[in-house]
């Protein structure tokens, strides 16, 4: 998964110091392997380097802090990597998880991003039924565990499908 799209992602809520942000992705999508805050700050510099984000200055008493914005580039970079579908492998629910969460938090049919991720299990499923078909005994069972967990994850994204009211409440509560 791209950190700095998830970091875009969170942005568009509003403009956010380096360490809202670092925070904010830890509750999320950290789930224990927590961002080093070096990434953080190196994530937001190249981003700003490309355009992504913007800085705004805050006045006040102490160090000059840091408040990053989200760019319209930036917006149509996460709209773009949001849109696209993931390609199926095992242990994917991380970044389609964070796809979800990130659409819902940005007002995006999160239920049309599944629709779309479901299509391509299928379209991979199909693809390696052909191949299994016609495959020799290596091949038959190296489709079957891909099948397998292709499988797996299509009941994830139907659990996920029929608890987006649930999780919209909880994500944006």
């Amino acid at each position: 998964m791209s950190v700095g799209l998830a970091l875009l992602g969170l942005l568009e809520a509003g403009p956010r110091h380096g360490y809202d942000l670092k925070r904010s992705y830890d509750d999320r999508f950290g789930h224990g392997r927590a961002l080093h805050y070096g990434q953080v700050y190196s994530t937001l510099a190249r981003l700003l380097k490309n355009g992504l984000v913007e800085v705004e200055s805050e006045p006040g008493d102490g160090p000059e802090r840091k408040r990053y914005a989200i760019t319209p580039a930036g917006v149509a970079d996460v709209a773009g990597w949001l849109a696209q579908p993931e390609k199926p492998e095992p242990y994917l629910q991380s970044t389609l998880y964070t796809k979800v969460v990130l659409a819902l938090l940005t007002g995006r049919d999160a239920a049309d991003l599944l629709d779309v991720q479901r299509s391509e299990h299928l379209r991979l499923m199909r693809e390696l039924t052909r191949r299994k078909s016609e495959g020799d005994l290596a091949d038959q069972l190296i489709c079957d565990h891909a099948l397998f967990h292709l499988e797996a994850d299509l009941r994830w994204l139907e659990l996920t499908a029929a608890r987006l009211g649930q999780l919209a409440a909880h994500v944006r509560s």
